[in-house]
């Protein structure tokens, strides 16, 4: 990569970030008298005027997983009336423990728990990345307790979430990767056989963030059970989606605890549960093996201090929008968005493959990969955004992907994505050359010593986050 290419990723990299300009007042310190209501108010009016016309139009992959505005009027209603709500603090507010106990109840019904003998608990966590680390960490020390394994391993799929990378890295975990099979899945065999004496618990997903493509739980999980180890179906992306799609007729495989093997699940209610960010729900097969996830301490000075998942205080307006978001939609508004969101999926699908340069990756329901023969699919993916579009690039192949949520449900926009996406393919053909935005920076993955460029472009781009 040139350098001059290196420096065009940083100069559109600032701009994603900082795209307001100075039409906006910036603060470096506090103001020595503070600013009015009525001026903070009108500011993020204007802001968010802004950043909601992309992602309300249904243009962006993801992200957004609901749209009506009064959903988002009446949840916002329900956090104000919770704001100062803490659960670390049960004794003042009762009402957040109820919430969130039926937060994991409904979660836990939806999930198999009434196809089982076995009792299925669970908490409510900040977001999906902490569902995940609470997993490993709660492996871990299941591990480290019932089976004397000090130097604890977990075996993923490569197409697993990264967070299982973070939870290695903060837990001191050995965390295998196994490559996918041809069919872009989890493969049974080659995990059996990355396992050893020190592996502690299996991952799969239902379904992997990069192709939407289920991987074969029922198989996997089977195996962690006949060898007495843990198996965690990461469920965040389908898990308030993929029960709905088995009730209307689509062919979804087990992933939940109806499989004896399943010993944990995670499924977050922010994606297409509709709740407000950032919640998530943990299950486990047990009241035994949860009680691994909590902290407590018994000899501070401060007091008894004890919390069920990492952080201390946490905002209870949250959890209460999250459990007003579930009992307000119910089982039949659940079901009709699942049916309006895969209706759509279908449509996009076919307008993906009626370009025949382009393949869509497996058969996914919802979360529809593709790649591109005869030039690069990152030059398809910034031709894309030039047309207000933003799809995810993927990596391992290189290819893009696009989540359907009910923002593309809209009329008009699944048939926009077809002739936009038309015209992308007809101008990347045309011109060769054409730009590829920040798809070199996938590139870099290709090296260990590219890889440390990339990191550092990374870490750049967080410093960027916080210079005012």
């Amino acid at each position: 990569m040139d350098t001059d290419a290196v420096a065009g990723m940083f100069e559109q990299v600032a701009r994603l970030l900082k795209p307001y300009g100075d039409d906006f007042p910036r603060y470096a310190r506090l103001p020595e008298t503070g600013a009015s209501r009525e001026a903070i108010l009108g500011a993020m009016e204007r802001l968010k005027a802004i950043e909601q016309e992309r992602w309300k139009q249904g243009l962006v992959s993801g992200t957004v997983y609901y749209r009506d505005q009064e959903h988002i009027d009446f949840l916002n209603r329900v956090y104000a009336l919770n704001s100062s709500s803490n659960p670390l603090h049960p004794d003042i507010w009762p009402s957040t423990t109820k919430f969130e106990a039926e937060i994991v109840a409904m979660t836990a019904g939806l999930l198999g728990a009434d196809r089982t003998q076995d009792e299925i608990v669970g908490t409510v966590t900040s977001g999906g990345t902490e569902s995940l680390l609470l997993a490993m960490k709660t492996y871990r020390d299941w591990g480290r307790d019932t089976k004397g394994i000090t130097a604890p391993e977990i075996v993923a799929p490569t197409t697993a979430h990264v967070a299982f990378d973070k939870a290695a890295d903060l837990f001191g975990l050995r965390l295998v990767r196994v490559p996918v099979g041809p069919d872009f899945r989890a493969d049974v065999a080659a995990m059996t056989a990355a396992m050893t004496p020190n592996t502690v618990a299996l991952v799969g997903s239902a379904p992997p963030y990069p192709h939407g493509l289920v991987d074969p739980i029922e198989e996997l999980s089977e195996v962690a059970r006949e060898r007495g180890l843990g198996f965690h179906t990461d469920a965040c992306m389908g898990g308030f989606i993929l029960p709905f799609a088995e009730k209307l007729g689509y062919s979804v495989p087990a992933f939940d605890f109806r499989l004896p093997g399943v010993t944990s699940v995670s499924a977050d209610t922010h994606k297409y549960g509709y709740a407000a960010k950032g919640t998530s729900v943990l299950l486990y097969r047990g009241a035994d093996l949860r009680r691994y996830q909590y902290f407590a301490a018994t000899d501070w000075p401060g007091g008894i201090y004890f919390s069920p998942t990492l952080a201390g205080s946490r905002p209870g307006g949250l959890s209460a929008a999250c459990w007003a978001a579930l009992v307000s939609i119910g089982e039949a508004g659940y079901l009709a968005a699942a049916k309006r969101i895969l209706e759509t999926a279908a449509y996009i699908k076919t307008a993906i493959r009626a370009n025949p340069e382009l393949e869509v990756i497996g058969d996914p329901l919802f979360l529809i990969a593709f790649r591109a023969h005869g030039f690069s699919i990152y030059q398809l993916v910034q031709a894309m955004a030039e047309r207000g579009w933003r799809l995810d690039g993927l990596l391992g192949p290189p290819a893009a992907h696009f989540c359907v949520t009910l923002a593309h449900t809209q009329p008009g926009v699944a048939e926009r994505f077809s002739q936009d996406l038309r015209a992308a393919v007809e101008y990347v053909r045309q011109h060769p050359d054409a730009s590829e935005g920040l798809g070199p920076l996938y590139g870099l993955g290709a090296s260990v010593e590219m890889r440390e460029v990339a990191q550092g472009m990374l870490f750049w781009c967080l410093d960027m986050l916080y210079q005012v």
